[in-house]
């Protein structure tokens, strides 16, 4: 990695990763976003830094010390993932945290006074499992702490280092144990669920998760091309994928955030946040690569037009558990189904649409996200 890092790669090639994505597939949905973290005086942080501005988002630098940017040691410098992809399209991702066991950032050991006003600023405060490759678990416990002090709703995707977490440093278990129980939103995929919870049901996972949570109201299961799961306290939305020819899933998850972040801030129906998040993810699948790859709202409101649903009655009959009579369960249909049946509710995809579109055109969002 240090030989191609003196010697990168075509320019082309390079792209903004992690939370950016989140970031900029939120800020093209119209929400004003903050990204805080560190990068290096160097081509690598440049870029980025022009890459952000350029999607009209904002940088709030983790230091207060301008003389440690500066600073030429490689714990200093931007973190670069390599991202390998073999001819059937599956990637592999690697960095310098790999082979390290103290964060890439370990010097940073408190939250600045731009930070903390940026956070107490925001409405929503963003993290991933893979910050702790860059963060110590202390510096992470501060932000949840601060967040939860000032208000700012925390949304959290443990992502595949959940799973490592769990076993992690007895400071790095904590750390994901705060995230579990003090975030407002847990997104996940069914395979993350069950890590965390030993349960195969992505819906009984979820359900075991809200139990557990203090904070939590929301508990989203990502299903890739199956679609995605909204779990409450007293609800279950489910919605099937959109039918789209897949070229790239890197992204698509962060993508789908966004969209959640759209929906809560505006207070959207469960089901149609749900059935932007998963036009949204889809339409990152249909391009290469993620950061400034990730859809656009062009791409995201021409898939929600069509309107074609990757629909599999058996599937979802099996996905949902016995005994939910006191639950109410709102499914995305590509039809209009009269009535309910077993308390389980059809909305028409139509319908979701035609009141989602209006928002997406008039890009009036006055909301704010921090990633």
């Amino acid at each position: 990695m240090d030989r191609l890092s003196a010697s990168p790669p075509d320019k082309k090639y390079w792209e903004a990763g992690g939370n950016c994505n989140m970031a900029i597939a939120a800020a093209r949905l119209g929400l004003r976003c903050v990204s805080i973290g560190h990068v290096g005086n160097e081509i690598y942080g440049n870029f980025l830094l022009d890459v952000l501005r350029d999607e009209g988002i904002s940088i709030v630098g983790m230091s207060e010390y301008t003389d440690v940017v500066d600073d030429p040691s490689a714990s200093y410098e931007t973190l670069l993932c390599w991202v390998l992809v073999d001819h059937l399209q599956r990637h592999g991702f690697c960095s310098r945290a790999d082979f390290s066991k103290e964060p890439a950032f370990s010097w940073l050991s408190s939250l600045s006074e731009d930070v903390k006003m940026a956070v107490k600023k925001s409405k929503i405060l963003f993290c991933n499992g893979y910050g702790f490759d860059e963060l110590s678990p202390k510096l992470i416990n501060s932000a949840i702490e601060y967040a939860v002090e000032v208000g700012t709703s925390i949304f959290f995707d443990p992502g595949p280092r959940g799973k490592s977490l769990c076993n992690g440093t007895p400071e790095e278990q904590r750390a994901l144990g705060q995230f579990l129980r003090m975030s407002d939103v847990l997104l996940l995929t069914s395979d993350e669920a069950e890590a965390l919870t030993g349960i195969k049901n992505p819906i009984i996972a979820g359900q075991e998760l809200l139990k557990k949570g203090v904070r939590t109201k929301w508990v989203i299961v990502k299903m890739g091309s199956r679609g995605s799961i909204l779990i409450t306290m007293s609800s279950i939305s489910c919605a099937p994928a959109f039918k789209v020819n897949v070229i790239d899933t890197v992204g698509c998850g962060d993508s789908f955030v966004a969209a959640i972040a759209f929906g809560f801030i505006h207070n959207v129906p469960m089901v149609s946040s749900l059935a932007i998040a998963n036009a949204v993810g889809a339409a990152t699948a249909m391009g290469c690569g993620a950061g400034r790859n990730v859809a656009t709202l062009e791409k995201v409101i021409e898939l929600m037009k069509v309107a074609d649903l990757n629909e599999d009655d058996k599937f979802w009959k099996e996905m949902l558990p016995e005994n939910l009579d006191s639950q109410e369960i709102t499914f995305l249909s590509k039809f209009v189904v009269n009535g309910t049946n077993n308390q389980l509710k059809h909305i028409a995809l139509q319908k979701v649409v035609s009141e989602l579109l209006p928002k997406l055109n008039s890009l009036s969002a006055d909301g704010k996200v921090l990633s």
